[in-house]
């Protein structure tokens, strides 16, 4: 992954954590107070919101162990490598494609951002430039050729980076 995408794992964490935890924590309290809890619409919407940050936090801190963080930047590019944004055609139908190599979490395929770990992308790795390659996907067989291979950075091609506000449980 990217030092961007860890810093964006990070800072959803702290923000979990240190803001919403504590905040609806406190709606449970005060939802609490109200009295008969069993038939407390608000007190079971605080409590279920708790356990939906709680599995996010988890599943955040498991992300943030296990991350390998990589600076594209310092990779030549001369090859096809993580972070490379690798412009393929398509020998059959001579149709063009550009992809950008990524971490999981980093991916956007709809906007080219691909997984590291996707068919395409491991077929890709470690080709250059006038390199033709061959995919086997579910229905066909597809043959690329690379044209050309440059570093772009992730985080400019993106296009759906997730905020404080996208990180909140509503």
């Amino acid at each position: 992954m990217s030092i961007e995408g860890y810093d964006l794992l990070v800072e959803e964490f702290k923000f979990l954590l240190e803001v919403e935890k504590p905040k609806v924590a406190s709606e449970k309290l005060i939802a609490a107070a109200q009295g008969d809890r069993s038939e407390n619409a608000d007190y079971h919407a605080a409590k279920e919101k708790l356990r939906f940050i709680d599995k996010r936090l988890f599943y955040l801190n498991s992300m943030m162990q296990k991350s390998l963080i990589i600076d594209p930047c310092e990779f030549p590019h001369a090859r096809v490598s993580f972070g490379s944004t690798v412009k393929i055609v398509n020998i059959d139908t001579d149709e063009e494609e550009v992809y950008t190599l990524c971490g999981v979490l980093e991916s956007e395929p709809e906007n080219g951002l691909i997984s590291i770990h996707s068919p395409l992308a491991k077929a890709m790795l470690g080709k250059e430039v006038d390199d033709e390659f061959k995919i086997q996907l579910p229905h066909a067989k597809k043959h690329y050729e690379i044209l050309e291979i440059e570093y772009k950075n992730i985080f400019s091609l993106k296009k759906n980076i997730r905020t404080k506000a996208d990180f909140s449980f509503h």
